[in-house]
């Protein structure tokens, strides 16, 4: 009833153009007396309609009682306009005495096209309205045979013939419209049945994740801690044959550490449950601290990080915790994939009153139609020999979500030369709000 009263509403127009160009024939070639009069009935019903279609939409799914009562109001409604028309087509065929009704006949037949196309949501009100153009398409042919004894051969036979086809063809046009429309509704209702299904299996994968994370953070966290202890010399001397399977052992703990701490980030933004402690900070002193913080890594490397002049009086808006993460994975990446003895550039510039911040490499280089692996869960575009440091696979996905929440974004593009320019845009800081670096301000909290 919902659906049949939402197309209701959403055809006024349409028959308000279909009725004018009616009344307007009829006004200038029989009578505008007859014009007026159906004009007035016009107003009525769709007055009525249009009222009926308004309380259809505000009922409760569920209140029976209220249906029942609302399908008469709509059986009362469809009989008004449908014999609305029908007397504009018995009228107009009545003034034009007993000869082919093409102007009749036209517009029972749009008429029962437009309902067929239309009203198939409620089939009994379709069949009720089509039965009541059916009877005015044969009565006026029929009555024109019988008033004038008019023999088979005559056009008024054929007219008759003509409607009978015609009514077969309206008739055929309702049973395909009326079968979309329930295949339709049984798709919709399949869709919705997966969706549900999918959001339960998300919400049980998101369980699981968050559940075995936390379960191996406590373990991983004693192992990591001893075998730091063990490679300081904490506990004695180790053996040199130990050395290598120590260092392994070091290796692979932080990776699984990193792993763990990615598939928490995760799982938090996934559920909207992630944090962020949004304050003001000087663009230049956060970078020259972030890159501070990821040197030893990349001297690790043998590659060098360059950070270009930037503007002391840069303002952004941030999680400064959330946004060195971005700039870690960044950074990381950018000295993984450089050769030994190569630069990192760190450059800042303002594009549409964001902050941009592009960190160019001069490595392999990576194709720019690999952006949707790049920031996809899980993706490591190169898993060959040449990568000289694994990840999880999560850093990228995790920074898109982060820049997301900041209301800016991460891309990249491929150098000219040889290498890849990855950048991220966030936006500045009013001036007004601008805070000096001594001054002191209570961070705001939001949840992503």
């Amino acid at each position: 009833m919902k659906d049949y009263a939402r197309v209701g509403i959403s055809l006024f127009w349409q028959r308000q153009m279909i009725y004018a160009a009616a009344l307007g024939l009829e006004a200038y070639y029989y009578s505008w007396q007859l014009a007026l009069l159906n004009l007035a009935v016009v107003v009525i019903s769709e007055i009525y309609d249009f009222t009926c279609f308004r309380k259809v939409l505000k009922m409760n799914a569920r209140d029976i009682a209220s249906a029942r009562k609302y399908i008469k109001f709509i059986y009362v409604g469809t009989a008004l306009s449908a014999a609305n028309i029908c007397i504009y087509a018995l009228t107009v065929a009545i003034l034009q005495g007993h000869t082919t009704h093409f102007l009749s006949m036209f517009m029972l037949f749009a008429a029962a096209l437009f309902a067929s196309m239309n009203n198939h949501q409620l089939i009994p009100i379709l069949i009720f309205r089509l039965a009541i153009y059916g009877a005015t398409f044969l009565f006026i042919p029929i009555y024109d045979i019988w008033a004038t004894n008019a023999p088979v051969t005559s056009d008024l036979w054929m007219q008759l013939f003509t409607s009978l086809f015609v009514m077969f063809f309206i008739i055929d046009c309702s049973r395909v419209s009326s079968g979309l429309y329930r295949r339709t509704l049984q798709q919709m209702a399949d869709l919705k049945t997966e969706h549900e299904k999918t959001k339960e299996a998300s919400a049980a994968k998101s369980e699981f994740l968050a559940t075995v994370s936390h379960e191996l953070r406590t373990p991983l966290t004693s192992i990591k801690g001893s075998l730091d202890l063990i490679a300081a010399r904490a506990l004695g001397e180790v053996p040199p044959k130990m050395e290598p399977i120590l260092t392994i052992a070091q290796r692979n703990s932080t990776r699984l550490n990193a792993l763990i701490n990615d598939l928490l980030d995760l799982q938090k933004m996934e559920a909207g449950r992630m944090d962020y402690f949004m304050e003001r900070l000087n663009a230049a002193e956060f970078l020259e601290q972030s890159i501070a913080t990821n040197e030893p890594f990349a001297q690790k490397l043998g590659v060098v990080f360059e950070l270009e002049p930037t503007a002391e009086n840069l303002y952004i808006e941030c999680d400064a915790s959330r946004l060195d993460q971005v700039l870690s994975n960044i950074l990381s990446n950018a000295a993984k994939f450089s050769e030994t003895g190569g630069k990192v550039t760190i450059r800042t510039e303002i594009i549409d009153k964001m902050l941009r911040v592009s960190v160019v490499d001069r490595g392999v280089g990576l194709p720019e139609e690999f952006k949707q692996k790049v920031f996809d869960e899980f993706s490591q575009l190169n898993s060959s020999d040449k990568r000289k440091v694994g990840g999880t696979g999560l850093g990228m996905n995790i920074s898109k979500r982060i820049m997301e929440a900041h209301g800016g974004r991460i891309d990249y593009f491929k150098n000219d030369g040889a290498g890849t320019t990855f950048y991220i845009e966030l936006p500045l800081a009013k001036v007004g709000h601008a805070i000096d670096a001594g001054s002191e301000q209570a961070p705001l909290r939001l949840t992503a």
